[in-house]
């Protein structure tokens, strides 16, 4: 049995893999979906990530698709009590922003969809540095008193504004950020390095990566001269042109094949090794991808492994 992860100062116990919801309704139809969530729950997971505004962005779409398929999901199998559901606020086309009115209506309307009285991780998806701080944590640590949230976390956030917030909550005695949800992988290290890196380590937070395996890319798929048909096929290809990002496949191959596993086990568990990092999210269309992300909670690369692959991708 793979063991759980406290999530940062929370009571909540994750698995070391977040399944990504971004796909449902987009890339994976219903049927699909509850195929992949099952194989997952079957295999331990238990911490399904989504957002109101999935998958708004695509034509006849209107947003809320994945909570809505995420939430038939779990009444259908009863599961309510078995998974950490978190969601995000901020992006969805009718409830845009983060003024304190917007944040409540849009938590009554994810709840609904969800089909749920509470959301376990609530997350400020985007940032809006317009909206004063004490408004925002104001009407989370509302939403936790009235027992629709459980915990609250922030995502696409700079460093200033992750402390303000943090500093707020424990100057007024408010529900307080037990996560960080930043854009992290091997080639992509800029952004949580440094400074939001050490507030979440100063202050307790978990971090759950998101574009955990760079779009594809740190799935080992794109090579030089190859074509693959995928929607995120653009964003993960540019890596090829980096010299860190063929450092880092160069890497990846020789580690897996001394495990005998796949490229992506080897990207996440190099993720889930890093300091603060409670559980990258990755998303799978089909459950034939699923073995090469669950694979992460078995996988414990060696120190000197660790230190090839942050120097490879330096």
């Amino acid at each position: 049995m793979t063991s759980l992860r406290k999530l940062g100062s929370s009571d909540l116990e994750v698995f070391p893999l977040s399944l990504g919801g971004n796909v449902f309704g987009w890339t994976a139809d219903e049927t699909a979906s509850f195929a992949v969530l099952d194989a997952y729950a079957a295999a331990g997971g238990n911490f399904v990530d989504t957002a109101d505004s999935y998958t708004a962005w695509i034509d006849g779409n209107s947003g809320g698709e994945s909570e809505t398929i995420i939430g038939r999901w779990v009444r259908a199998r009863g599961n309510r009590d078995d998974v950490v559901i978190a969601t995000k606020v901020s992006q969805h086309p009718e409830f845009p922003g983060l003024s304190a009115d917007n944040i409540k209506a849009a938590a009554d309307a994810s709840l609904r969809r969800l089909g749920t009285d509470h959301i376990d991780l609530y997350y400020t998806h985007f940032d809006k540095p317009e909206v004063p701080v004490e408004e925002i944590v104001g009407a989370l640590d509302e939403l936790v008193r009235a027992g629709k949230v459980r915990h609250i976390a922030a995502s696409n956030i700079t460093p200033e504004r992750l402390q303000e917030s943090l500093e707020f909550s424990d100057r007024e005695g408010l529900a307080r950020y037990v996560a960080l949800q930043p854009h992290y992988n091997l080639v992509s290290r800029d952004t949580y390095e440094g400074g939001l890196q050490d507030l979440a380590a100063r202050f307790g937070l978990a971090a759950v990566p998101y574009f955990a395996l760079a779009a594809g890319f740190l799935t080992g798929k794109y090579r030089p001269g190859t074509t693959v048909q995928s929607a995120r096929a653009a964003g993960a290809a540019k890596h090829l042109d980096t010299e860190r990002g063929r450092n880092v496949l160069t890497a990846l191959d020789e580690i897996a094949q001394a495990h005998d596993t796949a490229i992506p086990t080897v990207a996440l568990a190099w993720l889930a090794a890093q300091p603060t990092v409670a559980a990258p999210i990755a998303s799978a269309r089909t459950v034939e991808q699923l073995p090469a992300l669950l694979g992460v909670a078995q996988l414990e690369l060696t120190a000197e492994e660790i230190t090839r692959l942050t120097r490879a991708s330096a």
